[in-house]
C-alpha cells in the first residue's frame, strides 16, 4: 500500500507510479531499517532486491505500451516542426528503451529519465529538458499523467499543463490542477492561427 499498490492495480498517484528508481529504493529501505537493521545495511539490502527484480522483469520498462493512436500524434506534431520529449520518473536507460521498442526516435528529441540528483516535483527536472531542446519553459506545454508533472511545470513556468488520465474519461482527481485534462493523446490537436 505505501508503494501505491492497491488490490490489482497501481495507484497513479502512489510512489511506485510516479517516485523515481532512487525514491522507491530509499523508501523500501525504511521498511527495512524497521527490522531493526542499520541504515547502510538496509539500503544495501533493498538496491540488491531492486537489481534482483531489474534482473528477473529486465525488459518490463521496453514492453509498456504505447497507447492507441499515440504514434500518429507524435508524427503529426513532429512533422508540424513542434520538438518532442520525454521527462520521465524512470531512469534514462528505462526511457530510451521504451523509444527504441516503440521506434520513436524520429519523434522525440529528448529521452531523460531520473538517475541522479533532483527528481519530480523539482522544476530544474523540466528547465533542464527545456534547455536540452532549446525552448523557452514559457513557450512549452507540459502533458503529463501525475500532479507532480503538473506541478514540476507550473514551477517551472511553462506555457500550460495538459493532464491525460490514458484512458479514464473525465477529469481524475490528481489532475485537477492542469490547464485541461484529456484521457487520450490523440485528443491533442494543433490549430493554425
Amino acid at each position: 500500500m505505501a508503494f501505491g499498490i492497491e488490490g490489482d492495480t497501481l495507484n497513479p498517484t502512489g510512489l511506485m507510479a510516479v517516485g523515481s528508481h532512487r525514491e522507491n529504493e530509499i523508501a523500501a529501505a525504511a521498511y527495512i531499517a524497521e527490522t531493526g537493521r542499520g541504515w547502510i545495511e538496509s539500503l544495501a539490502i533493498a538496491r540488491s532486491a531492486f537489481e534482483e527484480a531489474e534482473r528477473y522483469l529486465k525488459d518490463a520498462a521496453s514492453t509498456s505500451p504505447l497507447f492507441t493512436g499515440s504514434l500518429d500524434v507524435l508524427k503529426f506534431l513532429s512533422d508540424r516542426g513542434l520538438k518532442l520529449g520525454i521527462l520521465s520518473a524512470a531512469t534514462t536507460a528505462r526511457v530510451q528503451a521504451f523509444v527504441k521498442r516503440h521506434q520513436l526516435d524520429p519523434y522525440i528529441q529528448l529521452q531523460q529519465g531520473v538517475d541522479e540528483g533532483p527528481s519530480k516535483p523539482d522544476p530544474a527536472l523540466f528547465l533542464q529538458a527545456c534547455q536540452t531542446l532549446g525552448v523557452e519553459p514559457a513557450s512549452t506545454l507540459m502533458v503529463g499523467d501525475s500532479a507532480g508533472d503538473i506541478e514540476m511545470a507550473r514551477r517551472a513556468g511553462a506555457a500550460g499543463c495538459i493532464g491525460i488520465s490514458w484512458g479514464t474519461s473525465g477529469v481524475v482527481a490528481h489532475l485537477e490542477e492542469a490547464d485541461v485534462a484529456i484521457a487520450q493523446l490523440d485528443e491533442i490537436q494543433v490549430l493554425d492561427s
